[in-house]
């Protein structure tokens, strides 16, 4: 039993904690992985992971340089070999032009990547647009930086894009950052060309930066991945952030990049030789294979990822849920609204019922209540069955 004591030190402790790390609820695609963490009779189409293990050659290079004696720290921009295959992987994929030495920086996941961003950028009180339904670590970052997230709603109408007219009604002499997510998780919504060009015309109008998070720019069906920083005139706005962990099957290397103007990189580079030093070395060298190497397993898994979209769009078409079909990424955002029942309440219950693990689309901002979302990185198999046990618990409500 807890002493008085120890029970008042623990009761205690919460008052020195910073009041927005705090008021900062817990991430809710984790609370529905800790709830199915074990269970062998869930299927999860929670996480955003990709059911491929990392390419062998990727890991064999990475085991060959442990071997070599490789453990030292690199530079803390990255590996120069790193960084130059960036730049040379960056023009030849979305004819952007990077410095390898001045303008990419080499980062412990896209995470840290979208982080650096946001402390070089924020001083307390500037507004940070984001459309949402969007990732959920944008917002919770912003604030603990100091910043004001302030949503713009996308719609299932607009299959998830965000218009011009949207983004121009919350800009405010406030406005500083705006945060893309294209493709987009959770919706699997794309930008196109014609998309962005209204779009940067903004940027430039209200004189904006922007963060854009392409970590699912390989992962696009039926068209090519058009990267907001290579509209015109908009490369030195924008933050280009990315990595290996979708594209390559390399969620748990925890290697991303950041690219943009040397003035904002080498201001992001400072924060991280504070905090982090250098990614892990031997990350980096499985990373540098992966782009010199690694496209074809890359193109397979892409392709497969394409079948079970399809799959994944018409199974939830024929149970009777409406479903836009995403272009990019590995979602699916279905509508559940027919059904009577919040997205909370659906998760819940269908985690429990069917014993399907969902992710609740109001975790994701405005424009997320009413839909759930759904990975399709994961067998065959287990899609269909988990689409059959979904169908038949929501069966009742459609009558």
């Amino acid at each position: 039993m807890k002493t008085e004591r120890e029970e008042q030190k623990q009761s205690s402790m919460q008052d020195y904690v910073n009041p927005l790390v705090r008021n900062i609820p817990p991430s809710g695609i984790r609370r529905f992985f800790d709830l199915v963490s074990g269970s062998k009779d869930v299927i999860s189409l929670g996480v955003g992971e990709p059911d491929f293990i990392t390419p062998w050659h990727i890991r064999e290079a990475s085991v060959y340089s442990l071997e070599q004696g490789r453990t030292a720290y690199t530079p803390n921009a990255g590996i120069p070999e790193l960084r130059e295959t960036i730049s040379s992987y960056l023009q030849e994929q979305f004819k952007l032009q990077y410095d390898p030495e001045k303008e990419v920086l080499v980062t412990v996941g896209g995470s840290e990547a979208i982080d650096l961003a946001l402390r070089t950028l924020i001083s307390p009180g500037d507004e940070i647009l984001v459309p949402e339904p969007s990732y959920i670590s944008y917002s919770p970052i912003c604030r603990i930086g100091g910043g004001v997230p302030v949503p713009i709603e996308t719609f299932a109408r607009d299959q998830f894009k965000l218009t011009p007219e949207a983004l121009e009604a919350q800009i405010t002499p406030k406005s500083k950052v705006l945060i893309l997510c294209y493709p987009s998780n959770p919706t699997g919504g794309i930008m196109t060309y014609e998309d962005w060009l209204p779009i940067a015309k903004l940027v430039e109008k209200h004189d904006l930066i922007v963060i854009s998070d392409e970590i699912y720019a390989e992962l696009t069906y039926g068209t090519r991945h058009v990267s907001f920083a290579a509209m015109p005139g908009m490369q030195d706005r924008t933050v280009l952030v990315s990595g290996f962990s979708k594209a390559f099957a390399m969620t748990g290397w925890r290697m991303g990049y950041a690219c943009g103007h040397p003035d904002l990189i080498q201001a992001m580079l400072k924060i991280h030789q504070y905090t982090v030093m250098c990614a892990p070395v031997m990350g980096q060298v499985a990373a540098m294979e992966a782009l010199k190497n690694g496209l074809e397993e890359k193109d397979r898994m892409v392709a497969s990822y394409n079948q079970r979209r399809r799959l994944v769009v018409k199974g939830f078409r024929d149970i009777g849920l409406a479903c836009h079909e995403p272009q990019g990424a590995f979602y699916v955002f279905p509508s559940i609204e027919a059904t009577g029942l919040s997205s909370e309440e659906f998760a819940q219950r269908c985690l429990k019922e069917a014993k399907v693990a969902v992710v609740p689309g109001h975790v994701f901002g405005i424009g997320g209540e009413g839909f759930i979302r759904c990975s399709y990185a994961t067998s065959t198999q287990q899609l269909q069955d988990a689409i059959q046990k979904i169908g038949e618990f929501v069966k009742p409500f459609l009558r």
